[in-house]
């Protein structure tokens, strides 16, 4: 690595920031140069729904690394400052009107929070969104206990929402276009824990909506303000304002200019190298191989693991070395109330489930097809979590009897 090089990061987010403190361990002393649309220093986004929402957590506390990391290790951060071109040619990249050089270039722009269409309603005044501090600064005035407030949307975003709504004494009612919350992402039998949790908070959850249309007030000349919605089995509901929580889609706008391969998000091989060799993805927005298909995986977990994957083979790029394969090994959290929510590995394709009643309320739901273990879901739960997450990272399976039995210890099942 004698010869100076340039690598630059577009996205300054969990992955972007994880990659560019990765090169500087791995030794790489080339120019390096971290870009983020938004005004702020790279940030966690999960306690963005959770305790900044709440006011548990300050700006500060949000921040994960200070100025001083960045100018000790000559990282250039250029916050604020969108990237307006690419040109993957001549290997530039341009905003505010300057062109900066690249050898390497990794795109960790991550995603947008998915919209209603407009004429569903979703181009109405006193829609939030929850995605970036803007956004939750934009919210949190609304947060105002007696206040009625629709959220849209079942997934982690939209039950963390209600969750932190609820406990500030709002009038919390979530609506679900599918037949019930969690559906894409979990079991029933979750689904069932967290709806009866949330019930019991005082959230209405209304499952099986079909469709949601959100209305202005025609007759009071406020028309262009959300606080009507109509369902699509027949429901009407009056609110103040409306938090939409329906998913993220991933931004590919400077792959796109770039002429990148897509699919679902910006493709990526096993080394997370793009169809371009100068060009690489991390994060939210990178599809990449998984167990003989293609996942994009959306969590803090993937953002750190695919970062440093990333940088290690960029480094191998430069020195001449071999590269390694990405090998996911996904895990989430969400925090609800008092309950930690932790997933490992991913349920795709589970034929059953095995449940096991932990104590003092623990809860955990164990996933297989066959006598696989897929993923495994533990609610207060951590030792059901750390075990199943790493019986699953080990491709072990488990022995079901010892699951379902509320007296057998767990750590049996790593002696198998």
């Amino acid at each position: 690595m004698s010869e100076m090089k340039s690598v630059v990061v577009v996205g300054a987010g969990q992955a972007g920031a994880t990659l560019v403190q990765r090169l500087r361990e791995l030794g790489y002393e080339g120019a390096l140069t971290l870009i983020g649309a938004e005004p702020y220093l790279p940030y966690q986004r999960p306690p963005l729904s959770k305790a900044y929402l709440l006011g548990d957590m300050d700006l500060d506390g949000l921040t994960l690394r200070p100025q001083s990391f960045y100018d000790e290790q000559q990282i250039s951060l250029k916050l604020g400052s969108p990237v307006t071109a690419i040109d993957a040619s001549q290997q530039t990249v341009t905003l505010d009107g300057k062109t900066i050089a690249y050898d390497h270039l990794v795109l960790a722009t991550g995603g947008d929070a998915a919209c209603l269409a407009a004429d569903m309603g979703g181009n109405l005044d006193g829609i939030y969104a929850i995605r970036g501090i803007a956004d939750i600064n934009r919210l949190e005035p609304q947060i105002v206990a007696g206040r009625k407030v629709l959220i849209v949307g079942g997934g982690y975003i939209g039950l963390e929402a209600a969750a932190v709504c609820a406990k500030r004494g709002l009038d919390v009612s979530l609506v679900v276009a599918s037949e019930r919350i969690l559906r894409r992402v979990a079991a029933p039998q979750t689904a069932d824990y967290f709806r009866a949790l949330h019930e019991s908070h005082g959230v209405r959850i209304i499952e099986g909506a079909q469709s949601v249309h959100l209305l202005g007030d025609q007759d009071s000349g406020k028309a262009g303000h959300v606080c009507h919605a109509r369902l699509g089995n027949g429901m009407a509901l009056d609110f103040d304002f409306a938090i939409c929580g329906i998913g993220l889609i991933p931004s590919i706008e400077l792959a796109e200019m770039a002429g990148l391969t897509l699919e679902n998000g910006i493709w990526t091989d096993e080394f997370s190298g793009t169809s371009d060799p100068h060009i690489w993805a991390a994060g939210d927005c990178a599809s990449f191989p998984y167990r003989g298909g293609r996942i994009r995986l959306e969590s803090v977990g993937n953002a750190i693991d695919q970062a440093k994957a990333v940088a290690g083979n960029i480094v191998a790029s430069l020195n001449g070395t071999e590269k390694k394969p990405y090998l996911a090994k996904p895990w989430f959290w969400s925090d609800q109330y008092d309950v930690k929510f932790q997933i490992a590995g991913l349920n795709s394709g589970y034929d059953h489930v095995v449940k096991r009643e932990g104590s003092d309320g623990a809860t955990s739901l164990w996933y297989f097809k066959g006598d696989e273990l897929l993923a495994v879901d533990a609610m207060n739960d951590g030792r059901a979590y750390m075990v199943g997450k790493r019986l699953i990272e080990s491709g072990k399976s488990a022995d079901q009897a010892i699951i379902a039995d509320p007296d057998a210890d767990l750590k049996q099942l790593m002696k198998r």
